[in-house]
Formats: structure tokens, C-alpha cells, sequence
């Protein structure tokens, strides 16, 4: 048992183990922490992210239902918020503002693979920018992303009122357009963005 499991009241932004966390151990650390959300690199080290600000999280909860709304006229899948953490390929951890993973993905999953993070990349996933998130930073978190296997990936932008759009194989794109239409795992499911500018007014 790594003895940093007890987290100081403040933690750093990011935090480097050695010997690492086991994935056992960094997902008990992260149900431990209250007051971050924990993410982790491919490299090992654990990046703490603060709890959203009022716009964000309103933001967050406006893109979640849309997406929810959606998989509800099909309930083929499960879509995720905020707190779901997903183990991804290269060994990082990753926690997305929302995802969808698709049926074909979830078959073989157990009740107690479901209750826990999980060892999949989403089909799709949505990142919204906090005003506090560097712009470089979070356009490296896409490629990562994609490079574990994502299908579609959105950044949203709110600042610029701008979705960025990343798929295998191509460049990323920007969209300004007031709705943005998902193609793919998520083929039907349009975002309508003036909700979610409303969030940030």
C-alpha cells in the first residue's frame, strides 16, 4: 500500500510516485480525494484538476443532458458525465466532461467492470475549456484521446465560442456554427451550442 493515499487538505497540480500508483491503488486514491478530480499521463504522473467554477459546471450539466436526451431515443450504449474515469491504453487515466461508448464496446462487461473505472476509450468523448485550462494543453489532452483510440472527440470552447474537431486520420477542424452534428458512433445527435453559450453569459 503506497502511503500517499492519505491526501493533503491542498494537493499539488500534478504529483510524481516512485515507485507509481498500480491502477488499484490510483483508482482507491482517487475515491478518496474530495476535493479534485484526479486525472493520470501516460508517464505516471497524477495531474489534479479543481472542482469546476459555476459557468463550467453549468456548461457541463447543459452538454450532458443534450447528450443524454439523445441516447435516451435509442438507449443503445450508456453515456457518461464528468466523473466517469476511463484506464485507456497507454496507461493513462483519463476523465472526459462527457462520452458515449456504444454497445459493441460494453459487451463482456460485468455489473463490477461497469462500477468501476473503465478500461475502455469511448467512442466519442466532449471536453469543455474552463477558463483556467491552457488552450495548448487541452488540444494535447484530444490527441491523446484520439491516439487511444476515440472516434470522434470534441473540444468546446466557449471563450472563442468554437468547437474544435478531432478524428483519426484527419487534422482537427474548427466549427462556429451555433449547433455542431455528430457523425459516426454518434450519427443524429446534434449539440445545440446557444444553450451552451447561455451557460457562460
Amino acid at each position: 500500500m503506497n502511503a500517499f493515499l492519505e491526501i493533503p487538505v491542498l494537493p499539488p497540480r500534478s504529483i510524481v510516485l516512485d515507485p507509481p500508483l498500480s491502477d488499484e491503488e490510483f483508482e482507491r486514491l482517487s475515491e478518496k480525494c474530495d476535493c479534485a478530480f484526479l486525472e493520470r499521463s501516460k508517464e505516471g504522473t497524477i495531474i489534479v484538476n479543481a472542482p469546476a467554477g459555476g459557468m463550467t459546471s453549468d456548461g457541463n450539466r447543459e452538454i450532458t443532458a443534450q447528450l443524454s436526451s439523445w441516447w435516451k431515443q435509442h438507449r443503445r450504449g450508456r453515456a457518461f458525465d464528468s466523473s466517469a474515469g476511463f484506464f485507456l491504453p497507454d496507461g493513462s487515466v483519463l476523465n472526459p466532461d462527457a462520452a458515449y461508448v456504444t454497445a459493441e464496446q460494453l459487451q463482456g462487461l460485468t455489473r463490477d467492470d461497469l462500477a468501476r473505472f473503465l478500461r475502455l476509450a469511448p467512442a466519442f468523448i466532449i471536453e469543455l475549456r474552463s477558463e483556467t485550462d491552457r488552450l495548448t494543453a487541452i488540444q494535447e489532452k484530444m490527441e491523446a484521446w484520439i491516439a487511444n483510440g476515440v472516434q470522434l472527440a470534441w473540444l468546446i470552447d466557449p471563450y472563442a465560442r468554437q468547437v474544435h474537431l478531432y478524428q483519426p486520420g484527419a487534422a482537427p477542424r474548427v466549427e462556429s456554427e451555433n449547433r455542431v452534428a455528430g457523425s459516426g458512433p454518434v450519427e443524429g445527435f446534434v449539440l445545440d451550442l446557444e444553450e451552451v453559450w447561455r451557460c457562460f453569459e
